[in-house]
């Protein structure tokens, strides 16, 4: 095997660069003999701490807001932008690489990168796409977008009341991607997705790296299109249950200590991961569905600091009983796997829900957009790790109300009948399959494919 070089470049958000560092690291472990992490400058720099592993080094390049100041603009300018200055200096970091003596052998870019196939098709370097969402979502997007049939390639772009694919569950309108639905405030990602999936089809020999396991979406998997190279590597989670590293948000100290004095899952870990930014009332009603169970929680709350009203609540709150501590940010995989946590409330992303899986964490899920819904109904429906709290609709302010709250930890937690009991054995069953998973065969095969 030729001592093959890997670049991998991905959009500098939390939930981008987890995933992506895993995969470095995995690559080198699996015969790769260099791998270069890039992400945007700003991105880069916002990292606390790069981690050290032989054989991985780190680049960056522009996404033409170098100082992470974007002007109050149109989306769609930011994302041409995006796409015209990071094409640019893409070119530039795979030259100067070259000159430094380390030729890129291969290219793996992920979500919002779609230019980047653009990229390396002009130079000459094959590449893959590394998809952080689950295949499921795949292949909806793919049968949205794909050029031969897809159902949005007409001036009608209203998706159906509801998708029935093969090997997937059916999926209600509501439960779609929130970028695929009328209501989407966010074009220019849904525009994104489209090329994600019609630059694939441009490729010779269309590469999608996947964040799952074979036993988990099996059926998925094998139905989503006989030309693309789909091979599961996932899941993308620190195998130690320590810290991933390169961290964009700096981490309390005192939680671990404050977790390891409480009985054994007897805790409610709370996050809604480093994107979604809830509604003040939608917080308030969290509190105090918390608070009302009687349950210790550990709550991640990033921006609690910008609100002091909110602030002044919640501490005053808690600074009677002391049921829950409120930190700005946490290793998620060591608090899941921490042996006082029994009940996981999130956003279901991907990355928190694949973190939830592995650690046989049960799951209280409250979606906030982009591809949650599908993976909450994936949670209860078809692995039956947890429930999913209902907003009411007969109001229209989309808030998950304190009851459902309360209601839904309840349930997980055990304190409601034998329903939780059932979604701890199902929580239990997908650790052990995801231990199975042979995501490290299939990444050795495809580094041996490459150096052939």
């Amino acid at each position: 095997m030729k001592n093959l070089h890997l670049l991998l470049i991905t959009f500098s958000a939390q939930g981008h660069i987890n995933p992506t560092l895993q995969l470095a690291k995995r690559l080198l472990c699996g015969g790769a003999a260099k791998v270069t992490f890039a992400t945007t400058i700003h991105g880069l720099s916002k990292i606390k701490s790069l981690p050290s592993h032989d054989g991985l080094s780190f680049a960056s390049f522009s996404d033409g807001f170098d100082d992470g100041t974007k002007p109050n603009d149109d989306p769609h300018h930011i994302m041409s932008e995006f796409k015209r200055v990071g094409s640019q200096t893409l070119t530039h970091l795979i030259q100067n690489l070259s000159k430094e003596g380390h030729p890129v052998d291969f290219l793996v870019y992920g979500l919002i990168l779609s230019w980047a196939a653009e990229v390396a098709r002009d130079m000459s370097i094959p590449s893959a796409f590394l998809w952080s969402q689950s295949a499921s979502a795949f292949a909806i997007y793919h049968h949205f977008f794909n050029t031969h049939e897809g159902i949005y390639n007409n001036n009608n772009n209203i998706p159906p009341s509801f998708v029935n694919l093969p090997g997937l569950l059916s999926f209600a309108q509501e439960d779609l991607p929130s970028f695929l639905l009328p209501t989407n405030p966010h074009a220019s990602i849904t525009l994104c997705l489209r090329e994600h999936i019609q630059n694939l089809e441009k490729d010779p020999n269309p590469c999608v790296l996947l964040n799952t396991f074979d036993a988990l979406e099996e059926e998925a998997i094998k139905n989503v299109g006989n030309n693309i190279n789909l091979i599961c590597i996932g899941p993308l989670v620190p195998s130690d249950n320590k810290p991933a590293g390169c961290d964009l948000f700096e981490a309390s100290k005192q939680y671990i200590e404050w977790l390891n004095t409480k009985p054994d899952r007897s805790v409610v870990y709370v996050s809604f991961g480093s994107l979604a930014v809830l509604q003040r009332k939608q917080m308030e009603e969290i509190f105090h569905g918390l608070v009302s169970t009687g349950i210790p929680f550990l709550w991640v709350i990033r921006s609690l600091e910008d609100d002091d009203e909110l602030k002044a609540m919640i501490i005053s709150e808690l600074d009677g009983n002391k049921q829950g501590l409120i930190v700005p940010w946490c290793s998620q995989v060591e608090v899941l796997s921490h042996q006082s946590v029994g009940c996981f409330v999130t956003h279901c992303g991907w990355n928190s829900t694949l973190e939830s899986l592995v650690v046989g964490m049960p799951v209280v899920g409250c979606p906030q957009f982009s591809d949650q819904s599908m993976n909450a109904k994936m949670v209860e429906d078809l692995w039956g790790t947890g429930i999913r709290a209902r907003v009411n609709h007969e109001k229209e302010d989309g808030i998950v109300k304190r009851e459902e709250i309360k209601r839904c930890v309840e349930i997980v937690m055990g304190l409601n009948g034998e329903k939780g009991e059932e979604i701890r054995k199902n929580a239990a069953k997908w650790k052990g399959l995801s231990l199975e998973a042979s995501s490290d065969v299939n990444l050795r095969a495809f580094i041996e494919k490459l150096g052939a």
